[in-house]
Order: structure tokens, then sequence, then C-alpha cells
């Protein structure tokens, strides 16, 4: 079963509520006018809560995993169910709200 793609714009928290945001997006697909984020690009964490010592806070964020059956470019999307590793903490990234017209498996 597919899950559902994120589009720019979506809402991604680090595990601590920190807000996250895609370096790069990918133009070629779009839906409602905002493009898409393959999983090659990094994300940038603000505000994760977090304070040193003893742990930093998230500052950055990549995908692992995401489309196994769609891709553009050459590159898989970032989808739902997909899964983001932060650094430094190694926690998830979190989607809080995304479009819910466009699944991909």
């Amino acid at each position: 079963m597919g899950a559902y793609l994120i589009q720019q714009g979506a809402t991604v928290q680090c595990s601590h509520g920190g807000q996250a945001m895609p370096t790069v997006t990918n133009a070629r697909v779009t839906i409602d006018n905002q493009p898409t984020v393959t999983i090659t690009g990094p994300w940038t964490i603000a505000g994760c809560p977090l304070v040193p010592p003893p742990i930093p806070p998230c500052v950055t964020a990549t995908w692992v995993t995401g489309t196994t059956r769609v891709t553009s470019s050459g590159q898989p999307l970032v989808v739902q169910s997909g899964q983001a590793i932060c650094v430094p903490t190694g926690t998830p990234l979190m989607v809080a709200s995304t479009q819910t017209r466009v699944q991909a498996q």
C-alpha cells in the first residue's frame, strides 16, 4: 500500500519538535503547485529544544528510505512512511502533516 508524498511546505519535525525543512526540492514533480522532495538532499532543523550538555540539538537530517516504485530523475521521493535520521542525535523525523491527494510506493 502506498503512502502520501511529501511536498515542500509539509510539516516535518524532529522527534523533539524542531521544524525540519528540505534544502533541495524537486520541481519536476509538483503537488498543488508545491515541489516534492527526493531523498538525496539534506534537511535542516531549526528550533530543536535540546540543550547541550549532555545532548546537542538536532541540526540536519537525511532520509534513508523513500519510494520504491516511483522515482523522479532516477531518485526516490520522500514519502510519509519513509525513514530519516537526525544528526547528531540519531533520532527520526516525523511527518506531522502533508498533502493527502497523491500516494506512491
